[in-house]
């Protein structure tokens, strides 16, 4: 695999499972070493142990993404292991399906507090670390001369528009494309590239948790509400965790220079806007 990310240091979030743990394999497959970190940390140490395999560094940190003091402990972490962060991906999330006039007030704050505070507070943190280690020259002079940091968040095609039975998760998913937006205005002084991704149908624990509650609101049996996202994808077939990964993997390159505060679909055609 060519080595884009030699001597590159990411830190992943949600990194213990699903899309997460496939960027995390990806950058460490392009010659990145890696922060893990995931809510869950025996599942990060289990990737971690397949990232040291591949030869790479790797760390496994136990974080809650709606906790800002723990954002902050994991990015000191990182430093002090690695020095440096080069490259964060905000891939921890979780989903919430149900009906608009059932949700509740802990619900929303659960969904909003992870997705979109988490993703928040995430940038603000290395990106504060990734803007200190930028030559002070530079810094001063408003305008950097090549990228100085990589930022990719993720979204989702719910953020694309408003969802029935997704009200909270849809909101914090349309709000993370806004604030990824702001942050690529706030950082571009310094050539810190900020952009996002929105999956669409990737069959993961995730996906399977909203086809069981899609399932439970409409009577439909299981898989059959997945079945029904994915005949209505132009390229006929639901996405895998490599489909995303390959995409994040290139907005963590120097191949997206160029590119900042756009927000990729990686849905098969699925939305096209």
């Amino acid at each position: 695999m060519e080595q884009r990310l030699a001597e590159k240091m990411a830190v992943v979030t949600g990194a213990g499972g699903g899309i997460g743990k496939a960027v995390a394999l990806r950058l460490a497959g392009e010659g990145a070493d890696l922060v893990v970190a995931d809510i869950n940390v025996q599942t990060a140490e289990q990737t971690a142990d397949q990232i040291l395999a591949l030869g790479r560094r790797a760390l496994a940190c136990r974080v809650d993404v709606a906790n800002v003091a723990e954002i902050q402990a994991m990015v000191d972490s990182a430093v002090a292991e690695f020095g440096r962060i080069d490259i964060l991906v905000n891939a921890a999330g979780v989903a919430q399906t149900g009906l608009f006039m059932a949700l509740t007030e802990q619900e929303w704050d659960r969904v909003v507090d992870t997705n979109l505070k988490g993703t928040t507070f995430c940038v603000q943190a290395v990106g504060r670390r990734m803007i200190e280690q930028i030559p002070s020259a530079i810094r001063d002079a408003g305008r950097a001369d090549r990228s100085y940091g990589k930022i990719v968040n993720f979204s989702s095609i719910s953020g694309r528009h408003g969802r029935a039975a997704q009200v909270a998760y849809a909101a914090s998913k349309a709000g993370i494309i806004s604030v990824t937006q702001s942050a690529a205005l706030a950082f571009a002084p310094y050539n810190i590239n900020v952009n996002a991704v929105c999956p669409g149908v990737v069959p993961t624990a995730m996906w399977e948790q909203i086809d069981r509650d899609r399932g439970r609101i409409s009577g439909r049996a299981a898989g059959e509400s997945i079945k029904s996202f994915i005949e209505r994808i132009p390229l006929k077939r639901a996405g895998t965790v490599e489909d995303v990964a390959g995409v994040v993997a290139f907005l963590c390159s120097a191949d997206s220079d160029y590119m900042t505060g756009q927000t990729l679909n990686v849905d098969g055609g699925f939305e096209m806007d």
